[in-house]
């Protein structure tokens, strides 16, 4: 088993209430007073108190090109990427130079070289360290880059990987899109980053073990999540069947993978649940019968910072082991993203 040895959430300065931000983006995608009303209660509906942003409010006014926002998005996740990277690497005793694997992921920009490899000389990461960039999958990535990392380290139990995850959806902001599906994601999606230090096992950092993993795939949810790329860039897709998915699939799932690792839902002592919105959080708990107060964390971070795509998952793990759950606690850790696709990472205290 590998140990997760640090997690590192970080965030972009510009920091904005959830009213603050609607009213600045009514005028940019809702000029209409019929339109405009929709938009707020839609981005009131989430729950969000306030979220942070790569760029100042005002700037997005003048953001209207596919190239312009992703040259920012290279500079900026460059520079989230190191932040991260170096308080985790400093949070579990390590130096860039103990890194021999590194994982990035995102789902809101593009670049070539990959944002992994500008950060090796930056870092001061080895030549030899080995990289694996990851685009697509979206939510899902946080938890696929644990389990990921996870394949990787049980094969190389001395050694030390880094997943980093860096989401600048407000990059992704799509002007003059009046779709509901536009209005939601407008109010709900965060920028932010996380890097996440693992260890094998023949190391001696601590941490939360990673028990076992599962990746789940739904069919004929293509139309569900996911991205229509358009020469202003990413267009969200986003249909009204997430939950749906969650409570058709979800508890059988999580039941089945518990049940092969001996346990059952009422052994799980922390649930590290993506917050994908209200009605995601919702969703969970329902499928799986559980009280609002089980996904407390999860509630917490989305009305903190919205919903930070892959990296959300994170900051709630980093929220919850800021706890110092006793040993022999266990945790399900699990997100869903594009697919719809699910990941699920049962974890334990030690």
């Amino acid at each position: 088993m590998s140990r997760i040895a640090a997690v590192a959430p970080v965030l972009p300065e510009h920091r904005y209430t959830q009213a603050e931000i609607t009213a600045e983006l009514a005028t940019l995608i809702a000029p209409s007073e019929t339109k405009r009303a929709v938009l707020e209660r839609m981005h009131t509906s989430t729950q969000i108190g306030t979220r942070h942003t790569v760029l100042p409010l005002e700037r997005y006014r003048t953001l209207d090109s596919f190239g312009e926002a992703n040259d920012v998005f290279i500079e900026a996740a460059t520079e989230l990427g190191e932040k991260a990277v170096r308080t985790a690497l400093a949070d579990a005793g390590l130096a860039p130079r103990d890194v021999d694997y590194l994982l990035f992921t995102t789902v809101t920009g593009i670049s070539a070289p990959s944002i992994d490899g500008l950060l090796v000389s930056r870092l001061g990461l080895r030549s030899d360290v080995k990289r694996m960039p990851s685009f697509g999958l979206g939510c899902v990535a946080g938890a696929s880059g644990i389990a990921r990392m996870n394949d990787y380290l049980v094969g190389h139990p001395t050694e030390v990987g880094d997943v980093l995850s860096v989401e600048l959806c407000s990059l992704t902001l799509q002007r003059g899109d009046e779709t509901i599906a536009n209005f939601v994601a407008s109010g709900l999606f965060g920028d932010g980053a996380t890097a996440v230090v693992m260890v094998g096992a023949e190391r001696n950092e601590e941490g939360p073990s990673v028990v076992a993993t599962r990746s789940s795939y739904y069919p004929e949810t293509l139309d569900v999540i996911g991205w229509n790329v358009r020469s202003s860039g990413f267009e969200i897709v986003l249909g009204a069947g997430v939950a749906d998915v969650i409570e058709r699939y979800f508890p059988v799932d999580v039941s089945d993978f518990l049940s092969d690792n001996s346990l059952s839902v009422g052994d799980i002592d922390r649930w590290v649940a993506h917050p994908g919105g209200p009605r995601v959080l919702e969703a969970f708990a329902t499928s799986l019968e559980l009280p609002h107060s089980a996904f407390q964390p999860s509630w917490d971070s989305l009305a903190r910072v919205g919903n930070l795509s892959s990296s959300s998952v994170l900051h709630v793990l980093a929220d919850v082991s800021a706890q110092h759950p006793p040993t022999g606690s266990t945790g399900l850790l699990f997100a869903l993203g594009p697919g719809v696709s699910a990941e699920f990472v049962l974890l334990e205290w030690a």
